[in-house]
């Protein structure tokens, strides 16, 4: 049961990218959809292997998700006639969770993407992120943010 619904969601994957959801585009997809499946079974044998395309996939849901909400933060901010006064940027040292290169790297990519913010260096021992924030309300509240959003999320994906 669990092919038929990859298949099935690879094949309207497929006609949302190629923009037509005729029947044989449908068909199409799905046959390209089975053979994926079919070179990659290994890949998807165990439920070790969903549980973690579904904590990939929680974690692209939630970088969208502060890609959007920080997106129309900056353009409020932007559009502001008093510009010096919305705008209090620092840069803040958040302590790491997160130890390996792949991690820091992912993270540090992350916040970087997300408009608003700027990953500046990583100390020496990996224990602390430099982040460069346009504007910064509350230390604590940022340092948070990002230890139960993106850091917690990528450290699941790596268990």
């Amino acid at each position: 049961m669990n092919t038929v619904f990859l298949i099935v969601t690879l094949a309207l994957v497929w006609a949302g990218i190629s923009g037509s959801f005729s029947g044989l585009n449908l068909l199409l997809g799905a046959i390209v959809g089975g053979v994926a499946v079919l070179v990659l079974r290994e890949t998807f044998a165990g439920p070790k292997a969903l549980r973690r395309i579904r904590r990939v996939v929680s974690l692209a849901l939630l970088f969208f998700y502060e890609l959007i909400v920080s997106a129309v933060r900056v353009a409020l901010v932007v559009i502001r006639p008093d510009i010096s006064n919305a705008v209090r940027p620092a840069i803040i040292a958040v302590p790491l969770t997160v130890k390996s290169d792949a991690e820091i790297t992912l993270l540090a990519n992350m916040i970087t993407l997300t408009p608003g913010t700027l990953s500046v260096d990583v100390a020496a021992d990996k224990s602390v992120l430099y982040v460069h924030a346009l504007h910064m309300a509350d230390k604590e509240a940022m340092i948070a943010d990002i230890a139960n959003g993106f850091e917690k999320k990528i450290r699941e994906v790596f268990e």
